[in-house]
């Protein structure tokens, strides 16, 4: 009996899932409407609704309450961060760590944004005795957080208005900004400069550099840090040595993971 080719095996459904999915690779679309991708897929749009309706249902696909069109979901981050985790991301970026620890002896940290949160997945700790608390594992206000901000200044205003809770920001020290309008003029900065400062804005007496992480796809996959006491992260060395070198570092790692800027 002829052994049958695995494209025989293939369940025709299971397929338009996969190709709806892959609909939303491209670098320019974030989102897209029932009708686009009906298009897309030269499938009718009551198939489309089905697929769509599935896989919103599983987390892969959700939808964008503003403007009613649908975006890739949580569980296509997860699937996606997992496979950094294993095969890129934490591999590539440990000897990063190290030499932005070795050149300034300071903790450094590599961290993902995941639902209005900064997760940090690891880092390397100073060998100095005065030191922050490792922050590893732990999820935190994006607002509050240089590795969140540099998130958060690459978003549509839209999509930051519904990761923003309606109600008042919290405020976790007296540098914290709550104001809105205030953290956009923010934001706006960090998506000009390249790079984030958090000002004391989550702990009194710790300040932290960030800049973002992009993958060959060129989007912000995550972020590279270095916190410390606000007496050693004077606004000069800020400026001079520590901006300028997690700058450095985040391009290298996004280059180790295929991003080029030209």
């Amino acid at each position: 009996m002829a052994k049958k080719e695995k494209s025989e095996y293939m369940i025709q459904a299971v397929s338009h899932a996969l190709d709806l999915l892959e609909q939303f690779h491209s670098d320019d679309v974030d989102e897209l409407g029932v009708t686009e991708l009906s298009k897309r897929l030269r499938l009718h749009k009551n198939n489309v609704f089905r697929l769509l309706a599935t896989l919103e249902s599983r987390g892969y696909i959700e939808q964008n309450k503003v403007t009613e069109n649908y975006r890739l979901g949580l569980k296509s981050l997860e699937l996606g961060q997992t496979f950094i985790k294993k095969m890129g991301l934490l591999h590539q970026a440990k000897p990063v760590l190290d030499s932005m620890v070795e050149a300034c002896n300071e903790t450094s940290y590599l961290a993902i944004f995941k639902e209005g949160h900064i997760v940090y997945l690891d880092v390397v700790e100073t060998h100095n005795t005065v030191r922050v608390v490792s922050r590893v594992g732990s999820r935190l206000p994006a607002y509050a957080t240089a590795a969140g901000k540099v998130h958060l200044a690459f978003l549509s205003e839209e999509e930051l208005d519904a990761l923003l809770p309606s109600e008042e920001l919290k405020t976790y020290t007296e540098f914290t900004v709550t104001d809105r309008d205030k953290l956009k003029e923010n934001l706006k900065d960090v998506a000009e400069k390249g790079f984030a400062l958090d000002n004391e804005e989550l702990d009194l007496g710790v300040r932290c550099v960030a800049a973002p992480i992009r993958d060959y796809t060129r989007r912000i996959i995550g972020s590279l840090s270095i916190s410390g006491p606000s007496i050693r992260f004077t606004d000069e060395r800020i400026e001079k040595e520590l901006m300028p070198l997690v700058v450095k570092a985040a391009d290298e790692l996004s280059n180790r993971l295929g991003f080029h800027k030209n």
